[in-house]
């Protein structure tokens, strides 16, 4: 496995500017400290930043907490999904059992932080894992549950899935309250800030959030609602990477960018040694109000570099062979970009919708996510208040997946994907998904939901399904 010291020389080597805004962070922690010369010659922008050594301490406001020196949280999800038996004239390795099927996936994580200094943290989350997603997590694009790795295991085992650096430098504007949290020391910061992250963590941690749609052990719990579906963001078989971001808040906008390991090669266990296959990653983000209701709205630009196949190519080489085309034959060194269009926008007090949409170059093949080259997603969330529940959510969402022409052509030849390869394709048709969930407040800390998922043409094939999925989910969080 890369090591710290490796992988922060790499990334230094991979983009600048990253290496530029840790050094800034540095500079900044020294000139807080009194120790930088440059406090002395530059007291406007030592003000500017941090506190100068020796000056009076700022009056905390009175609903401002005092920072925690470290924090242990915890979490217990635990997700059983089950379908009855549907349609289907033939199946294929990569295909939905069509069976009545019924699957669990459990998980206990710790959240432990400790501050190291003036804005710098540190966080880790040992995590235990056991159980699968429906038909060992294949079958659908879209695939019905978030919770569910893209490896599964009969029993118990425990990974490190996150392991980060943050430092967050102030700016100035308004002193606000940062609530005590999972990966979140409390404290306050100012409104305009800069804040790095290093280290091991997932690339939807720090993009593609929504209020509504974000967290499959609270809300919706498809992949392609809970993300944008055309997002073929880096990750291991487990959703997190190594990497590096930056996100720079003004006002009323904020400007996201990183940088992230991919995979040996595509929807791997291992991420690559050398970080020499990687992803680019920058995002938008603009706050409004519209007739006094909050809203966010977020464009995102991906760009993936690596090993990986054009569908096409693939097609040609098995061509006359009677043999169903690999795209693992077909591999060369290429970029892949994307694009991801997001947001949120509250209606009244308790109520809010949401809209997301994706494409990416459909010519290449998915390597991290899932066979997804264009998605349209949408929908609402709603609070219990208006039933004497203010804890409860009820939640209603649809989502259209759609393939490249060139996937068609591949998927109709019998090729296999990350999720997806019914061994023909003979009729494609958008995979279209309808999910609604009401999650209910048992005590403060625990919840449980049910979920139902109706999902037509599973894996884009309009011959088998439609198939509908029943969901029952156990969370708990300290």
């Amino acid at each position: 496995m890369t090591s710290f010291l490796d992988l922060a020389r790499i990334l230094g080597d991979k983009l600048v500017c990253v290496q530029r805004l840790i050094g800034f962070a540095a500079i900044a922690l020294l000139i807080s400290q009194g120790r930088c010369a440059l406090a002395q010659e530059t007291p406007q922008l030592l003000a500017q930043a941090l506190p100068a050594a020796g000056t009076p301490a700022e009056t905390p406001s009175p609903d401002v907490p005092e920072a925690e020196t470290y924090s242990v949280h915890g979490q217990f999800t635990n997700v059983t999904q089950y379908h009855p038996s549907f349609t289907s004239p033939y199946r294929g390795p990569n295909s939905l059992d069509p069976g009545n099927r019924g699957d669990e996936t459990v998980d206990l994580t710790l959240f432990l932080g400790l501050r190291l200094w003036q804005g710098g943290e540190i966080y880790a989350n040992p995590e235990i894992d056991q159980g699968f997603g429906l038909s060992d997590t294949v079958g659908v694009a879209g695939f019905p549950s978030a919770e569910a790795y893209k490896v599964g295991a009969a029993e118990p085992y425990i990974r490190l899935q996150r392991a980060f650096f943050r430092q967050t430098i102030d700016l100035g504007g308004d002193r606000q309250a940062v609530a005590p949290d999972a990966n979140q020391l409390g404290g306050s910061q100012t409104s305009d800030n800069l804040i790095v992250t290093l280290g091991k963590f997932s690339v939807v941690d720090i993009f593609d959030n929504n209020s509504y749609a974000h967290d499959p052990k609270n809300d919706f719990l498809n992949w392609s609602i809970v993300d944008a579906g055309s997002f073929d963001y880096a990750a291991d078989a487990w959703g997190y990477s190594y990497g590096a971001s930056a996100e720079w808040t003004q006002s009323w906008w904020t400007l996201r960018g990183g940088i992230f390991d991919l995979s040996r090669s595509p929807n791997s266990k291992r991420l690559d040694r050398g970080f020499d296959q990687f992803e680019l990653v920058a995002e938008a983000e603009e706050r409004h109000e519209i007739f006094g209701q909050t809203g966010k709205f977020k464009i995102l630009f991906f760009d993936n570099h690596g090993r990986m196949a054009n569908y096409l190519d693939a097609v040609r080489q098995a061509a006359g062979t009677g043999l169903a085309p690999d795209v693992a034959t077909a591999r060369h060194f290429a970029a892949r970009p994307g694009i991801a269009l997001n947001l949120e926008q509250q209606l009244t007090e308790g109520l809010g919708l949401f809209i997301r949409g994706s494409l990416n170059d459909g010519r290449k093949e998915a390597y991290e996510f899932t066979e997804i080259n264009r998605s349209i997603s949408g929908g609402l969330s709603l609070k219990g208040d208006r039933w004497g529940r203010p804890d409860d959510t009820v939640g209603l969402a649809g989502v259209v997946n759609g393939l490249s022409n060139p996937a068609v052509a591949y998927f109709r030849a019998g090729g296999l994907g990350i999720l997806i390869g019914d061994g023909q394709l003979k009729r494609y048709g958008l995979e279209k998904i309808v999910e609604t969930y009401y999650s209910a407040s048992v005590v403060e800390g625990i919840s449980v939901s049910v979920d139902y998922q109706h999902i037509d043409n599973p894996g884009y094939n309009v011959e088998r399904g439609p198939v509908s999925v029943f969901g029952f989910r156990v969370h708990a969080k300290f």
